[in-house]
This record gives C-alpha cells, sequence and structure tokens, in this order.
C-alpha cells in the first residue's frame, strides 16, 4: 500500500496526462457527476438500490495526489471531495482560487512520439526528433565522431534508464541505441504506444509513457454503447461522442491486463466504489475518487463556473459548435466544427435533470 501511494512530480504526471488534462485546483469548487464516474468502472454500476442520488453534486476539492500505476506506468489521480450545501456558498468564486501552481508555472519541456514498428521492434533502436535530441536530451558534442553521449532518464517510479544517444546514418539522424530495447521489453511497449521525454526543473530528463487506446483485443479501440440503467438498454452513441470500449473485466481477470504482450486499459474502478462514493456525496460526507486521465472516458469532475455557464444555455438541435481535441501522439490541440443534433436525456428514470451526455452531436 505504501508503494502504490507514492505520489509524482505534478509536471511530469501533466506531461504524460497529455495538454488536454486539466485537474482542479486545491480548493476549487466543482460538480461531481455520478454519471461520469460509473463510466470509469469495469462493471455495469446499478444504481437503484442507492438512496436518491443528484445527477451532479457541488464539492470543494480537498486534496489531489498525482499516481501512477506500478506495472503500467499509467497515470491517474487520487482526488478528494467535500459536498458543498446548497446554503454554505455560492458557485460564483471558484475563479478566485486562482490558476493552480502546475498551471501558472511556465510547462517544462516536453515531447511525446508515438512508436513506429521499428522503435518498438525487439532489438531495435528508437528514432529521436530532433527537436527532441536539440531541445530536451543533454548537449551533443558534434565536434566528436561520431557524436555520441550516455543518458540517464528517470521514470515516473523514480527509476533511472540508462540510453546511448548517437547521432549517425545518411541522412544523420539522433538514435537511441544501447537500453532501448530493455526499457521496451520491461515496460512492454508495442506500435503505437507513446513515450514521453520531459525536462525536469531540477535539469533531470524524465521519461514516461502514454499506452495507446486498444480494445479487447489489442486492437484499436472500438465505440461501445452506455448502458444508462445497468438493465438491457443500451443507447448507441456515435462518432466523437463514443468514449467508451467494452467490457474488459472477463479479460483482464484472466491475463493480468495482458494480452499478445499489449497492455489494456481496462476499468480499474470497481463499480461497488462508484456506488460508495455517490452515496457519501448524497450525504454530503467526504469521499475519495480516482480519475484516469488517458482511460477514455471524460472529466466527472468538473470546475463549478463551467457546468454553470453550460446549464444557462438553452441548448437545442442545429446550434453550431466547436470543441477542442487532442492529436493521438497528443503533440497539438486541434478543433472541431458541427453542429447538435438532439438535445435529451440520457436517462430520463433516474436522473431527469441531468445535463450529462445530453446532446448529441
Amino acid at each position: 500500500m505504501k508503494e502504490a501511494e507514492k505520489c509524482l512530480d505534478s509536471q511530469l504526471w501533466h506531461a504524460c496526462a497529455g495538454s488536454m488534462v486539466q485537474m482542479p485546483p486545491v480548493n476549487s469548487k466543482v460538480f461531481y457527476f455520478p454519471q461520469g464516474h460509473s463510466e470509469h468502472a469495469s462493471g455495469n454500476v446499478d444504481f437503484r438500490n442507492c438512496p436518491r442520488v443528484p445527477a451532479y453534486v457541488p464539492c470543494r476539492v480537498s486534496t489531489v495526489k498525482f499516481m501512477a500505476d506500478p506495472e503500467t506506468d499509467e497515470v491517474f489521480a487520487k482526488i478528494r471531495l467535500v459536498p458543498i450545501t446548497r446554503n454554505e456558498d455560492s458557485f460564483d468564486d471558484d475563479a478566485a482560487v486562482g490558476i493552480s501552481a502546475s498551471e501558472n508555472q511556465d510547462k517544462p519541456a516536453s515531447f511525446a512520439k508515438t512508436l513506429t514498428q521499428s522503435d518498438a521492434n525487439n532489438g531495435g533502436g528508437f528514432s529521436v526528433p530532433r527537436y527532441c535530441a536539440e531541445t530536451i536530451f543533454p548537449r551533443l558534442d558534434y565536434s566528436a565522431d561520431p557524436p555520441v553521449q550516455t543518458i540517464l532518464a528517470k521514470d515516473v517510479h523514480g527509476e533511472t534508464w540508462k540510453f546511448r544517444h548517437i547521432y549517425r546514418g545518411t541522412p544523420r539522424r539522433h538514435l537511441l541505441t544501447t537500453g532501448w530495447s530493455t526499457f521496451v521489453n520491461h515496460k512492454k511497449l508495442v506500435a503505437g504506444d507513446s513515450i514521453v521525454f520531459m525536462r525536469a526543473e531540477s535539469g533531470d530528463l524524465c521519461v514516461g509513457i502514454r499506452r495507446a487506446k486498444r480494445g479487447t483485443g489489442g486492437g484499436p479501440e472500438m465505440p461501445t454503447g452506455w448502458n444508462p440503467a445497468g438493465g438491457n438498454s443500451v443507447m448507441p452513441y456515435g462518432g466523437f461522442s463514443a468514449f467508451l470500449r467494452e467490457d474488459e473485466s472477463k479479460l483482464s481477470r484472466n491475463t493480468n491486463g495482458y494480452t499478445n504482450g499489449n497492455w489494456i486499459s481496462r476499468g480499474r474502478v470497481k463499480a461497488e466504489e462508484v456506488i460508495e462514493a455517490a452515496t457519501l456525496a448524497a450525504n454530503g460526507q467526504p469521499f475519495d475518487v480516482v480519475y484516469y486521465p488517458r482511460a477514455s472516458t471524460p472529466e466527472f469532475c468538473v470546475k463549478a463556473s463551467l457546468v454553470k455557464t453550460a446549464l444557462q444555455i438553452r441548448w437545442c438541435s442545429g446550434m453550431r459548435f466547436k470543441m477542442a481535441f487532442e492529436t493521438e501522439d497528443s503533440s497539438r490541440i486541434s478543433w472541431f466544427m458541427g453542429t447538435i443534433s438532439s438535445a435529451q436525456v440520457a436517462d430520463p428514470i433516474r436522473w431527469p435533470d441531468s445535463p450529462w451526455r445530453l446532446l448529441q452531436v
């Protein structure tokens, strides 16, 4: 347990999580959405035996712990939330907390690259993009023939990895050779996974991993339906809104999460943990949630002022919208433009007033 509670450097955590992930600062106000939390669970979450759980609960963020899975290096956060009574506070001052320290500082230089087949090949080297070699890695002595150095990089657990960095070939390019295949094998990396290099404020070079989003067979992730009631009524969500993956809990129990050497991003949150958190939230008691930013599930602790603004809009079909999304290797933010095709409550029986998955686009 002590090992599991090890906290990460927040900058390395954010570099691995990707630039779209914005964690709520401590003391800021958020709305907790039980429906969103249930999408992180490995199985169906049946709220029918729960006391009446509101569609969203106003909370104050008490603590945020930045952590990483000891087996897979996948980053996650443990957030402690304290429900706010309606008359205790207005929600207009959550901006007064200001930007969290991690957002306020200059972000350290980091670079992500999606591994090609040859990068992930056992026994091969890693082709380092020039920008990464020149801005993140220590300076090479180009007067040497060939220019070569040993670089040391710390992973999310603080373990140091040694790589040989050389500049060679025709045309010349940067490569990691000795040490790279050991790293690939130990971390069970495959083509499509991404590697993140970051230069920390201390001057240390850090290395992180982003697992490719995969479906149950280790192949590309497939869009699935979402079952709001825990019954048989599967509601189809197509296109971009298909955030969910198929239930992989049976497979991950048998294979410990690996299949054909591929890591599966399974739901690591138990259904009963979601029920417990939602029940505590409904009763006004402090509770803990675990959030995996790269598990293809949306954020379920959303900044209060954003929710308030969204609730004031009269959404209807035909409205135009644009929304930010991250490219696969998280190298840049792009925008989707589109039209809202319908605005209807996802679960009219249990949560008739919930804005969760209200829009189909």
